[in-house]
């Protein structure tokens, strides 16, 4: 990506702290991406989110990125959507979901809209136990975006997974920890997410966004289709090894 271009979406992503849904903020050795689900979903958030994927693509696979999540949509909130603003959203959220590092989230209180949809996109989830993941409602049904397909690949056959897709009934946060849509509940959320971070800031950004798309392409491939990508990933490895023996 050019200079200009990284440069436009910086600017496009400073307006959206105070118009959009998302902001983002720098730190070492990784970056903060917070949303904001009671915003509407709008070209300046999805600009926050690319600028922010841009910043951490910048770091070449070291540190980490977080993201801060929290609110619901309010009032008639997408009657204003059009499908390709949909459309760029979702490209948005699957950058953020293949970045070449650990994705850290902190949710805390009612989720739902932007804010759900990029939790779900995360590595590692913390919830306050007062969080609950919502599905929003519109003109009497649920938003029918990716976050269902997302909260489906958890767990289809899940009760509550059914009932907040079907009829929008929240997640609380102890059921959302039983069926591992979130991985911690913290009383002191910041400090899970620096305990988090430090964990993570151990691996490799570049190898663990290798092992997580296996991970994520393994219930839709077969065995034989699935078989070269890992002797590929093998090979990387052992050869990365051979690297690290050499200099020692």
């Amino acid at each position: 990506m050019s200079s200009t271009t990284r440069t436009s979406n910086t600017r496009t992503s400073e307006t959206a702290e105070t118009s959009g849904a998302a902001e983002t903020s720098e730190t070492s050795p990784g970056h903060v991406l917070r949303i904001d689900g009671r915003r509407l979903l709008s070209a300046e958030t999805i600009a926050a989110v690319g600028a922010f994927c841009d910043r951490v693509e910048d770091l070449a696979g070291h540190g980490n990125a977080t993201v801060h999540v929290s609110g619901v949509p309010e009032g008639s909130w997408a009657r204003e959507l059009t499908v390709p603003l949909v459309n760029k959203w979702e490209r948005a959220l699957r950058r953020l979901e293949r970045l070449p590092a650990a994705t850290i989230a902190v949710a805390d209180g009612d989720c739902g809209g932007a804010a759900l949809d990029a939790l779900l996109t995360t590595d590692y989830r913390i919830a306050t136990r007062s969080a609950r993941l919502v599905v929003s409602v519109e003109d009497g049904a649920t938003w029918p975006g990716m976050a269902l397909y997302r909260l489906a690949r958890y767990g289809a056959s899940a009760a509550a997974i059914r009932r907040a897709v079907l009829f929008g009934t929240p997640v609380g946060a102890a059921d959302a920890l039983a069926l591992q849509l979130v991985d911690e509940l913290a009383d002191d959320p910041v400090a899970a997410a620096t305990a988090a971070e430090v964990r993570a800031g151990a691996l490799s950004g570049a190898e663990l966004a290798i092992r997580r798309q296996l991970l994520l392409d393994a219930p839709t491939t077969t065995f034989e289709e699935a078989l070269g990508a890992h002797l590929a990933a093998c090979d990387r490895a052992l050869r990365r090894a051979a690297v690290v023996g050499a200099q020692a």
